[in-house]
């Protein structure tokens, strides 16, 4: 390190700093919300499997006892013949066969989805087993985790081939959703194409979900519907549908309805008069995909945005401080308030004529500058852009590695156990003390403790 410029203390304390850190990220972590989609959305889909079994089982069973019902009651009466008896016994065998293969579809299922929950629980407790960062097998599993995060990244943003073959190579198919990815941008892919009908059948299967979620989806694709209709000129067809499919919802959609009942007073090629305008626009289907896609997501229980996108937005927040911006946001205020005089002459400071004193203060700051640029991440050429808008993290509680601090007159902070330490090692007299980076000495009176809030 000193062969780059970095003075050997300051170098091995930003190696603590980043170890300290790591080993508060992993502990903290375990249950973080890159992990608990991993978990989460195996036990989602055994619910849907039950309820899709449960949904079988009764609409089936209840075909199969009224049959019975009617069959018993024909034949004592007399009102079915032999032949409409043995139809019958015909038609429930077969609906019973069709039940076994429904149910035996479904325990198929189940039995992937707790192999793939089995092998999600093995994954997450490698890291219970690791109990620190510079374990080798630390290093393969966060190496694991980055790739589980790049398939979640590439299956969202439809790169279902590369997400498969990352998959197979780094064999993780048990812990990545590739099925469930495809299912959904297969619907979404329609959506964008101009149908709704797998979208529909879609809102089908999950009705009482998204009844309870409280999603307008439905609604919004009823009226898709009739949209389409009014545009193709079939209005007896778009009134008979809005009577039985958005009529029914004027109360909990008021200006959705008023809006659908004027389409008919005006033409496909509105273009100037809102908000009829827009209803037959052909950026509605890209707004039903995204509505789709966040309500699949939703009923999933999986977050809306990548969880690469998470995980690098939560590391950046973690090491951002505000010194990481604040160089260019006073090089931009300086530029904005050029000072001048009344006559218009520039009173700005004239660098080549500042006294020596404060020429070396600008050295000093500029040379400190550039060592923590290179020293902290956020403060690089290709981290810096992506981490401006990333908050700060909110800690709770300083996870510092030094105790009882002391800031010096040019403003750097050091524990002061180790302030002693090196002024004893640079044979200084009592009452002196001297940086660790910039080697100024000053009076031990001159220091003050700080407080952190």
């Amino acid at each position: 390190m000193s062969q780059l410029g970095i003075p050997s203390s300051l170098a091995a304390t930003s190696k603590l700093v980043c170890l300290e850190r790591k080993k508060w990220y992993t502990k903290r972590t375990l249950p973080s919300i890159q992990d608990q989609p991993l978990l989460r959305l195996p036990y989602e889909l055994l619910r849907k499997n039950f309820r899709s079994a449960h949904y079988h089982i009764e609409w089936d069973s209840n075909f199969v006892k009224d049959l019975l019902k009617q069959t018993a009651n024909g034949s004592v009466t007399g009102k079915l013949s032999q032949q409409d008896v043995v139809n019958n016994l015909d038609q429930m065998l077969a609906r019973m066969n069709g039940l076994k293969r429904k149910l035996t579809a479904c325990a198929e299922e189940e039995n992937r989805l707790y192999r793939q929950a089995d092998a999600r629980v093995s994954h997450l407790r490698e890291l219970a087993n690791v109990h620190t960062v510079d374990d080798v097998k630390y290093e393969s599993w966060s190496r694991q985790r980055l790739d589980r995060l790049i398939v979640d990244y590439m299956l969202r943003h439809g790169y279902t081939a590369s997400a498969t073959s990352l998959a197979q190579e780094r064999e993780m198919l048990e812990l990545v959703d590739i099925d469930t990815f495809v299912a959904m941008a297969n619907v979404r892919t329609s959506l964008q194409n101009g149908s709704v009908t797998e979208a529909l059948a879609w809102c089908s299967d999950n009705k009482k979900e998204l009844r309870k979620s409280g999603s307008n989806l439905e609604f919004m694709l009823r009226c898709q519907q009739y949209i389409e209709l009014v545009r193709n000129l079939k209005l007896i067809e778009a009134i008979t549908h809005a009577k039985k499919y958005i009529i029914p919802f004027t109360e909990t959609y008021p200006t959705e309805a008023n809006h659908i009942a004027g389409l008919l007073a005006h033409s496909t090629h509105t273009h100037h008069v809102e908000p009829y305008a827009s209803y037959f626009s052909p950026s509605r289907w890209q707004m039903l995909a995204d509505l789709f896609t966040e309500a699949n997501l939703k009923l999933l229980g999986l977050p809306m945005f990548p969880l690469l996108h998470i995980a690098l937005s939560s590391g950046l927040s973690a090491l951002k401080t505000p010194a990481c911006h604040s160089r260019e946001q006073n090089q931009s205020q300086q530029g904005k308030q050029p000072s001048s005089s009344a006559n218009g002459i520039s009173t700005a400071p004239n660098k080549k004529s500042a006294t020596p004193e404060a020429q070396g203060r600008d050295k000093e700051h500029h040379g400190t500058a550039s060592l923590t640029t290179s020293v902290c991440p956020i403060c690089s050429t290709e981290l810096n852009a992506l981490a401006r808008n990333v908050p700060y993290a909110h800690h709770s509680q300083s996870h510092l590695l030094e105790h009882d601090l002391m800031i010096l007159p040019n403003g750097r902070v050091y524990g002061k156990a180790r302030l002693d330490e090196y002024a004893t090692m640079s044979s200084l007299p009592p009452g002196k003390i001297k940086d660790l980076v910039t080697g100024q000495i000053f009076e031990a009176d001159s220091l003050r403790k700080v407080f952190i809030t």
